[in-house]
């Protein structure tokens, strides 16, 4: 079985040199490039794994996904430890920057804590993505692209053979699920602008994944329907179960005013017939308005693991 495959040594992972990590700077490259092929594969497969599975169902947690939840959690402690400061702007408190600075220093320790030691090689590679993915230190914001730097950080560490075929439930209800917990922490406490949005016309001001292996749980259910989710009351009875309706929990809590207004995408969605039309289509519109958008992907970067190099197979 593919659970059963051994990870390749570590050399043949590692052929470029560290300082040989890119940026996108060609569109139909990055499309065509092993690396899209890989992260879109490692989204779809997650996508099928969680279908029709609540976020509170029985599945196995490997030590290495509770190494990933224990690094989440000394994020979550550091934000404690990092209190806003007091400043004219209302948004981008510049506490965000010290706490981003530990990161900064302490990614490669943590990232090492996660893997075994025959591949401490690929830690430096593997915690790039780390960083790249909870917002800008600069501008203090937070965006789909951040998102997709830490789905690309979990797509490493399967690549390199630490997370395993069989952890997929895990990997979105333990791992990914603490992530977005820790990211509205982020957002909340240090006022992040959102990065690259699209304002009225997006999706959600900072998560997209969410809602496609969300709505991939909700499939098939057998009394939630999409036009149900934006009911208040349903959404309080429900949202431990399903990440779509967290989301739109932490969207209610966020926003004011009618929910058509602040969230007309969602709103659209909620008059589509089926689960497994809304995950078509967020997948279709998640390619379009994030992979295939030079302001979100031009940060994303290339090594060894993520090749910029077209598809072989």
């Amino acid at each position: 079985g593919a659970s059963e495959e051994v990870a390749p040594p570590i050399q043949q992972c590692f052929m470029v040199p560290k300082k040989e990590i890119n940026v996108v700077s060609d569109m139909a490259k990055w499309k065509r490039s092993q690396a899209y092929a890989d992260y879109m594969g490692f989204i779809l497969t997650l996508n099928e794994g969680v279908r029709g599975k609540k976020l509170t169902c029985e599945y196995k947690v490997s030590e290495p996904i509770e190494k990933l939840v224990a690094l989440l959690n000394t994020l979550d402690r550091w934000i404690d430890e990092t209190p806003p400061v007091d400043q004219p702007s209302r948004f981008g408190n510049k506490a965000f920057r010290t706490w981003y600075a530990k990161l900064d220093q302490e990614a490669e320790k943590l990232v090492s804590a996660v893997i075994p030691k025959h591949l401490a090689d690929a830690a430096p590679e593997v915690a790039v993505y780390l960083k790249e993915s909870v917002g800008n230190s600069t501008r203090i914001d937070y965006g789909t692209g951040h998102e997709a730097a830490f789905a690309a950080f979990l797509c490493c560490l399967c690549k390199i053979g630490v997370l395993r075929v069989d952890d997929q439930m895990a990997i979105v209800f333990k791992v990914f699920n603490r992530y977005l917990e820790v990211m509205r922490k982020l957002q909340k406490t240090y006022r992040m602008e959102p990065a690259g949005s699209q304002g009225v016309w997006g999706l959600d001001d900072f998560q997209f994944l969410p809602f496609i292996w969300g709505s991939s749980q909700l499939i098939d259910h057998p009394s939630l329907e999409p036009r149900h989710f934006v009911d208040e009351k349903v959404v309080n009875e429900n949202h431990k179960d399903f990440m779509f309706l967290e989301c739109i929990l932490f969207i209610t809590e966020m926003k004011t005013g009618p929910f058509a207004e602040h969230s007309n995408q969602l709103w659209n969605i909620s008059a589509v017939p089926s689960w497994s039309k809304v995950n078509q289509g967020l997948i279709r519109m998640y390619k379009a308005e994030c992979l295939e958008k030079f302001p979100v992907i031009q940060h994303f970067k290339f090594g060894s693991l993520l090749p910029i190099q077209p598809v072989t197979s």
